[in-house]
C-alpha cells in the first residue's frame, strides 16, 4: 500500500527525536507529532502551525479546553481528545512523581507540578499538599473550589483533612484566574487563620503558594510571610 505524502517528513521528525531528544525539536514539530496520533494518515504541519498561532504557546495547547482546540480548521476531535489526554497524563505522571519526595529538596518540582495542574483553570481551586514528619509527600488533593476566601474555606475541614492522612505539615496553594500571583488582603487574612487552625493542633503550614501566569508561583514562605505569621503566633502564646 503507497504511504501518504507526509510519510517521509513524519519519519523523519520521529528519527530527529529518536537520535536527539525533545530538545531538538521546535515547539510546531512537537505538536505536529502529536497530532499525527489522532491522525496517522494525514499531513498535521499546518495544523500544528494554526494551532500555536491560536492559542499562543505549546502550553497554552495543550491547556487549552476541547472546545477551543475544535475552532482551529483541522483539529476535530480525535485531535482534541489526544491533546486533552496528554495534558492530564502528565499532570498525573507529575503528581506521582512527587510521591515520598522530601519537599524542601523538591520545591521545584512542587512548583512546576502546581503551575502545570492550576495555571491553566478558569475557577479558583485550593489544593494541600500533606507531608509527613520528615516532610516527605504523601499526598496532593483539591479541597475546595470556587470564589476562594477566609468565609468559604474552612479551617475545620483543613485540619479534619491533615489528620486524616497523618500528616504532620501541609503546604497549600491556590490559583487566580486573573493572573496575577500577587497575594489579595483577603489571601493574607486566609493564610493567617489557617496557619492558627493548624497550629492550635502542632501541624505545620509550611507554605502557601498563589499559582498564576507566572513561571514561578508566589510563595508566602520566600517573602518572609510564613515567618510573619509564626512569629506572632508565638507572641500570643
Amino acid at each position: 500500500m503507497p504511504q501518504p505524502d507526509n510519510h517521509g517528513h513524519r519519519q523523519r521528525l520521529r528519527a530527529k527525536y529518536q537520535a536527539r531528544g525533545i530538545a531538538a525539536l521546535t515547539d510546531d514539530e512537537v505538536l505536529e507529532l502529536l497530532l499525527s496520533l489522532g491522525t496517522p494518515r494525514k499531513g498535521c504541519k499546518e495544523t500544528a502551525r494554526n494551532l500555536l498561532g491560536h492559542c499562543g504557546s505549546l502550553a497554552q495547547v495543550l491547556e487549552s479546553s476541547p472546545d477551543r482546540l475544535q475552532q482551529v480548521k483541522g483539529v476535530g476531535p480525535q485531535n482534541s481528545f489526544a491533546l486533552s489526554f496528554i495534558h492530564d497524563v502528565a499532570r498525573r505522571f507529575l503528581n506521582q512523581r512527587l510521591a515520598n519526595r522530601h519537599y524542601l529538596r523538591s520545591s521545584q518540582e512542587v512548583a512546576d507540578y502546581l503551575n502545570h495542574a492550576m495555571r491553566h483553570l478558569t475557577k479558583e481551586v485550593f489544593k494541600v499538599i500533606y507531608l509527613d514528619s520528615s516532610l516527605a509527600i504523601i499526598d496532593t488533593e483539591i479541597l475546595f473550589e470556587g470564589t476562594l476566601a477566609s468565609s468559604t474555606i474552612y479551617p475545620r475541614e483543613l485540619v479534619k483533612a491533615v489528620l486524616a492522612r497523618e500528616a504532620a505539615a501541609i503546604v497549600v496553594a491556590h490559583n487566580h484566574p486573573s493572573g496575577s500571583c500577587q497575594p489579595s488582603d483577603a489571601d493574607l487574612k486566609l493564610t493567617r487563620t489557617l496557619y492558627q487552625a493548624c497550629a492550635l493542633l502542632d501541624i505545620r503550614l509550611l507554605d502557601h503558594l498563589i499559582i498564576g501566569s507566572d513561571s514561578r508561583p508566589y510563595s508566602f514562605a520566600d517573602h518572609g510571610l510564613m515567618a510573619d505569621f509564626e512569629q506572632a503566633w508565638q507572641a500570643s502564646r
